[in-house]
């Protein structure tokens, strides 16, 4: 028997998979618990048709990415910061992603999680850094930030 798993289901398959297991297995189990759908003509069209969908909103959403890369990295793009530092052009603290975060938005009305800044270490002194941040699956972007003596 042919069903369609609505949830993963461990030993057969991840939600969206057409599998075919036995009668008794559907009947008693996958579909008693609500985990799988017997794979009609209808649910395999209307499960085609959520596929369609979700593809066109991966599709979107990495137009969006894109879009966000190319404005990050155009000629002249920054984000100033201005921090205390010493003689030395060591900073009193340190730079954090969030504050990066909460400066691009103010500044350049983009808006990106502090979460997606991979930036190994606070920035500790002044001066231009590179903060690599990842928009989407296969999207990444390098943030130039400069950080300016109070």
């Amino acid at each position: 028997m042919k069903v369609i798993l609505l949830k993963d289901v461990k030993g057969q398959g991840k939600k969206g998979d057409v599998k075919e297991v036995s009668p008794g297995y559907a009947q008693n189990f996958l579909i008693k618990k609500g985990l799988a759908k017997e794979a009609t003509n209808a649910s395999m069209s209307e499960l085609a048709a959520k596929k369609k969908a979700k593809a066109k909103e991966e599709a979107e959403l990495k137009a969006a990415a894109e879009e966000i890369k190319k404005q990050i990295e155009a000629e002249g793009f920054e984000v100033v910061l201005t921090a205390k530092s010493g003689e030395d052009g060591r900073l009193f603290g340190s730079i954090t992603t969030k504050q990066i975060a909460e400066e691009l938005n103010k500044q350049h009305k983009i808006k990106v999680d502090r979460r997606k800044m991979e930036l190994a270490n606070p920035i500790r002194s002044l001066g231009y850094t590179n903060v690599p941040v990842k928009l989407y699956p296969d999207v990444n972007a390098k943030l130039r930030v400069h950080v300016k003596a109070q």
